[in-house]
């Protein structure tokens, strides 16, 4: 973690510098990010903001996939049978905590 210096400056971890090839004299670009500050290296382009018909495109594309993806998966071609228990089994099986407080021992 690095401290902001009263200058409103900061040290970036030499890790980091070296994995995303920042070096002293680079001018890097902040941008704000929801909650966050995202730091953009020298090279790389900052994201822009999507039109509505590239976002629709886009959209199609991965809701395509999907559906390829879910052709591929090994599903039973029936619903499974009925079980023996429902929903309201859950809630009264066993004892609840107040009974097994009201019986004495």
């Amino acid at each position: 973690m690095a401290k902001v210096t009263s200058k409103l400056q900061l040290t970036l971890p030499k890790r980091l510098a070296e994995q995303f090839g920042i070096v002293p004299g680079d001018d890097v670009d902040f941008e704000a990010a929801g909650d966050v500050i995202r730091l953009i290296p020298p090279g790389a382009r900052a994201r822009t903001a999507l039109n509505s018909i590239e976002r629709l495109r886009l959209f199609d594309e991965d809701t395509a996939e999907q559906r390829e993806r879910e052709r591929a998966l090994q599903l039973p071609p029936q619903a499974p049978a009925r079980r023996d228990w429902s929903r309201e089994d859950l809630y009264t099986r066993g004892d609840s905590r107040d009974d097994a407080l009201d019986e004495p021992d």
